[in-house]
């Protein structure tokens, strides 16, 4: 069996017109407060979805945000080249490169599906807004004028203190460090080098203009062979029979 219903509390005849007059009232004692555009321009929340902005060094066409659009406002052209191999032996690579990226705004209904899909981080919201424009056609923006929009994109807030790092900076922090310790490793066989040229022997002159280098193994002054002041070897002596009688 049904619960009966609670009893209602009885209508007090006009009670709607004077809940609307007590509004109007209230509004009527508060300061009028415009806003002077375009003198002052708004303050608007981080997240506005203005106009797109391309960074079209990550972009590998892979053509998701053009599929997806439900306007069909992204236009896309690109050609394939080889990429010779990395390694010796290796097999030739091909790969797209970007021929034009341009966003139909005219028709653009700034959903943000191209931008949600996008796998590489190639588009983001601006949040600049004056872009109108009196030709229809001038509202078609070709990668120039879409990678002048990535100027305006706010930076993107800060991680929480015990949040991961992101995978990205990982990554360009390990490729870093590998350069910087390439760097140093030529940068030591480099001055080794350089060591190694200051020890070696020197070319010393002669008087007939010639010169010759001066090794401390086979130096004239030491070997007890050679004469040192012409650098020949000297004869050898006979031995004496009565050194070996004795």
């Amino acid at each position: 069996m049904a619960e009966p219903l609670p009893p209602t509390r009885p209508r007090i005849p006009g009670s709607g017109l004077a809940k609307g007059l007590a509004v109007t009232l209230r509004t009527m004692t508060k300061k009028t407060v415009t806003a002077q555009y375009p003198d002052a321009q708004p303050e608007l929340p981080p997240r506005s979805r203005g106009v797109i902005g391309l960074f079209e060094e990550n972009c590998t066409v892979c053509m998701l945000c053009a599929r997806e659009c439900p306007d069909w406002c992204i236009y896309i052209d690109s050609h394939k080249e080889t990429v010779p191999p990395a390694a010796p032996g290796g097999r030739e690579r091909s790969r797209n490169v970007l021929d034009r990226f341009a966003i139909d705004f005219s028709l653009c209904m700034y959903c943000g599906i191209c931008i949600e899909v996008c796998p590489f981080d190639a588009l983001f919201w601006s949040p600049e807004f004056e872009y109108a424009e009196t030709d229809i056609h001038e509202l078609t923006h070709e990668r120039d004028k879409l990678r002048e929009w990535m100027w305006t994109v706010p930076a993107p807030p800060a991680l929480d203190p015990g949040a991961e790092e992101p995978k990205e900076l990982a990554a360009a922090r390990k490729t870093a460090d590998k350069l910087a310790a390439e760097a140093a490793t030529a940068a030591e066989a480099a001055e080794l080098a350089a060591q190694t040229a200051e020890q070696a022997p020197q070319p010393e002159p002669r008087a007939d203009g010639t010169t010759t280098t001066t090794d401390p193994t086979t130096d004239p002054t030491t070997d007890p062979t050679t004469d040192p002041t012409t650098g020949t070897p000297e004869p050898s002596k006979p031995s004496d029979p009565q050194d070996g009688a004795s």
